[in-house]
């Protein structure tokens, strides 16, 4: 979503079930469908670095394509980075109050890191909140992605396709789509729903490469965005603990 404002205000439908139509003519039932609000600040982030005109000369090729790259994967890395500390911190409702991940969608450490048990499990608290099974997401690092290889529920056909995952293969096990980054924090892997967590983006990232006279006309590669995220429900977010 766009956002032009330093602060986001997400609105958030509930649910409401659908009743019995029991005679003809009957009064059209207003069901009053809970209505509720999320929102979430806006953060700038840059990225900035410098080519010396002498580092141009020494190289074959020009340097800026590579700076400018390094500063792609670096903006990439923050958007990253704000989607997944939304995912377990505090939500804020429309009225400021400061909304945690329920205790029951924690999945406690155990003296075990990441296991079969545990994604099962995540798997059951997402069905039994009738989340949709469509865009499930499971964010791992390299370690929690070895450890189920080493887990004693895996069977042989689990087994060949972690292994399938380790080497990025594939990307689909158990209804989710798994992702390997180690920007989730070590002691907690996520499972989510894709519309479980909101990013709002006030400005997209914009990239300058200019000369700049007051360091020797040195060409400086900047990047630049403004965004932010709040978890939008509850229901649709797991935390897995790991040891």
């Amino acid at each position: 979503m766009t956002v032009h404002a330093e602060t986001a205000n997400v609105e958030r439908l509930g649910v409401r079930e659908a009743v019995i139509k029991a005679n003809r003519h009957q009064l059209t039932p207003i069901l009053d469908v809970p209505h509720s609000r999320r929102k979430f600040g806006m953060d700038d982030y840059q990225w900035a670095d410098l080519v010396d005109t002498e580092d141009e000369i020494r190289m074959l090729i020009s340097p800026i394509s590579e700076y400018a790259k390094a500063g792609a994967y670096a903006m990439n890395r923050a958007y990253d980075n704000i989607i997944i500390a939304a995912a377990s911190a505090d939500a804020t409702d429309g009225d400021g109050t400061a909304v945690p991940l329920p205790a029951d969608h924690k999945i406690a450490a155990g003296a075990t890191g990441m296991t079969m048990d545990k994604v099962l499990e995540a798997k059951q608290i997402l069905d039994e909140g009738e989340v949709d099974k469509d865009n499930r997401y499971m964010v791992v690092n390299s370690a929690a992605m070895i450890a189920m290889l080493g887990t004693t529920e895996v069977s042989s056909s689990d087994f060949n396709s972690i292994k399938a995952l380790v080497r990025g293969e594939f990307s689909t096990w158990l209804g989710f789509h798994w992702i390997q980054t180690e920007l989730v924090d070590a002691t907690k892997m996520l499972a989510y729903h894709k519309s479980g967590i909101r990013l709002g983006i006030g400005r997209d990232v914009v990239t300058k490469i200019d000369d700049r006279p007051d360091v020797s006309y040195a060409k400086q590669c900047y990047l630049a965005f403004t965004a932010g995220a709040s978890r939008m429900e509850e229901c649709k977010v797991v935390e897995i603990g790991v040891a």
